[in-house]
């Protein structure tokens, strides 16, 4: 017999505590705030209290401004000293086993996520779709597939968070973003989106485009560039969209020099490289890395002396080339 119930429905009978832990990746963007946030609304309608929790930092000002406007309450995990062995974590757009992750003490036993899986993980329940172009989409189709009402500040940070991944609607849209786009327009606050959306650069973010414009580098249609040291990850990834406007350029590759490792952003605008698994392919051995046919990250540590950091840039771009050159030929046969 067919189950009918949904999938909201599915996850609240895998909960057993009155009190869940709800986390994000680290350095969480605005699609994961605003999935985290409204999936905490949900469970308290339902009678069960949430605590959103992070790792790493907020840099970017828009994401502030979002959290501040809209009154959500998030926690750096310096805060949440009171998590045990016994107590429950969904993952909000981000996996088990990601690099991108710190490993609670609590348990994972959920997972509502719109990022390919590379790994295993046993979740009493997940919701995992890589084609819908934002977290933020699946937690909105919650609230429509039961009947309960979104209210404004809830719709518009899912608003955000599905304009923000999909790059208002022009990466990765599925049905269901466009569905819920449109089901969320008439009950967000359009003038607060407008405003969050004007307010993407600092003044101290100009110095990382210029550190990336000065040291791009091109081999035909692959471009690398290097944004400084300690660059925020939500930077990185805004400056590896702008690399991917210069023409002729189909695969960008922008990377930090961290405190442990490089931090690597990239994008993709053909079919033919899907950035989460070429990714994934280039790093494997060295480092860890995956995400969208069209965004992903990755993450290289260090494991020798800081002083050949330049010999490590050199072998992450050399990877990126030699798997870029294998899709390339695997393509070309495919085609014969």
């Amino acid at each position: 017999m067919e189950d009918k119930k949904t999938n909201l429905e599915k996850m609240l009978e895998c909960i057993d505590k009155e009190h869940i832990y709800i986390q994000t990746h680290n350095f969480p963007d605005p699609d994961a705030i605003a999935s985290a946030f409204g999936l905490q609304v949900l469970l308290e309608k339902n009678g069960i209290r949430s605590t959103i929790c992070y790792q790493g930092k907020i840099d970017k000002y828009s994401t502030k401004k979002m959290i501040e406007s809209l009154g959500i309450n998030i926690k750096h995990l310096s805060e949440v000293k009171d998590i045990t062995k016994e107590d429950e974590i969904i993952l909000v757009d981000s996996q088990t086993g990601n690099a991108n992750l710190k490993n609670l003490e609590g348990q994972v036993t959920m997972c509502i996520d719109h990022h390919p899986s590379f790994g295993m993980a046993d979740y009493k329940f997940c919701d995992i779709r890589p084609r819908v172009g934002a977290c933020a989409s699946i937690i909105a189709a919650y609230f429509i597939s039961n009947n309960i009402k979104i209210d404004r500040n809830v719709a518009t940070a899912l608003m955000f968070g599905i304009k923000v991944d999909t790059a208002n609607l022009s990466r990765g849209v599925s049905n269901l973003d466009l569905n819920m786009f449109y089901s969320l327009y008439n009950l967000c606050d359009i003038d607060l989106i407008n405003s969050l959306e004007t307010s993407t650069l600092q003044f101290g973010d100009l110095s990382a485009y210029a550190n990336a414009i000065k040291s791009i580098k091109v081999y035909d249609n692959i471009s690398f560039a290097n944004t400084g040291n300690h660059c925020p990850e939500p930077l990185i990834a805004s400056i590896s969209d702008f690399m991917l406007l210069i023409a002729g350029v189909n695969l960008c590759v922008v990377y930090s020099i961290k405190v442990d490792g490089i931090k690597i952003s990239v994008r993709s605008d053909v079919s033919s490289f899907d950035a989460g698994q070429l990714t994934n392919d280039a790093l494997l051995g060295i480092g860890s890395g995956g995400g969208h046919p069209s965004m992903a990250g990755g993450f290289v540590p260090f494991t020798e002396s800081h002083e050949k950091v330049d010999e490590l840039i050199e072998q992450i771009e050399n990877n990126f080339i030699d798997t870029v050159i294998r899709y390339e030929k695997y393509n070309m046969r495919t085609v014969k």
